[in-house]
């Protein structure tokens, strides 16, 4: 089987020679562009399996080609970026990045963030081949249908607004989703109440996780959101 085919987007020639060494060591295909028209000309062309994308590029701001990419495809895409303000990373993840690391970084995180995207393309792919009804991460399980949750063999009760963010969480299992996403799918609040959803969250973990200070499917991000991890993921 082929190894996955990322495209490279990083106009540093320092970093970009970082990241396909990584990536040639570890056996994955890859195309670089140093541009953001480069950039979406390979991503139209080439049907990469994910993109690593720098923030910084001489000709777009990569915020603008994250949203240009979702207009027509659901690539995974990881922001390798040297801005590291929380309203630099909200901003690419509201967009439709799927992760975000911030330079200077080790290439042990940046295979692990990868591995944990791919994962997240291959869970895609095994849901729409089953048609999912049914959501299964390690003893966790969610029947749609339904609308009853599982832990370990025992029916969980959970209210209407935990039930909603919960399956919300597992239908982007392996994505950070921001403050605003999740406020904004699930009670279409502008402005929106952070402070709120901390407290439907710590609510919702209490039945889920059986040790709160080693939290299992459910990943905080400081000042930007949440991520439901695929059980197993790294980093």
């Amino acid at each position: 089987m082929n190894k996955p085919f990322i495209l490279v987007v990083e106009d540093d020639k320092p970093i970009r020679k970082l990241i396909t060494t990584t990536l040639e060591t570890q056996g994955y295909r890859y195309q670089t562009a140093e541009t953001g028209q480069a950039s979406i000309m390979e991503a139209v062309s080439r049907q990469p399996d994910l993109m690593i994308l720098d923030l910084g590029l001489p000709d777009m701001d990569g915020v603008d080609i994250i949203r240009k990419v979702r207009t027509w495809s659901n690539l995974p895409i990881i922001v390798v970026s040297a801005r590291s303000e929380d309203r630099d990373k909200i901003e690419a993840l509201d967009a439709g990045a799927d992760d975000y690391l911030t330079k200077p970084f080790s290439v042990e995180e940046l295979l692990a963030r990868l591995r944990v995207s791919l994962r997240r393309i291959r869970y895609d792919s095994d849901k729409l081949m089953k048609e999912a009804s049914l959501f299964i991460n390690g003893h966790l399980k969610i029947d749609y249908a339904a609308g009853c949750v599982w832990l370990d063999g025992e029916e969980i009760h959970l209210t209407p607004s935990e039930y909603k963010l919960l399956c919300l969480l597992a239908k982007n299992v392996g994505k950070v989703l921001t403050h605003n996403h999740i406020l904004h799918e699930i009670w279409g609040s502008h402005p929106y109440d952070v402070s709120a959803l901390r407290v439907f969250m710590a609510t919702l973990r209490r039945k889920i996780e059986k040790s709160s200070p080693h939290p299992k499917y459910i990943q905080t991000h400081i000042g930007i959101g949440y991520r439901m991890l695929q059980v197993g993921d790294e980093g």
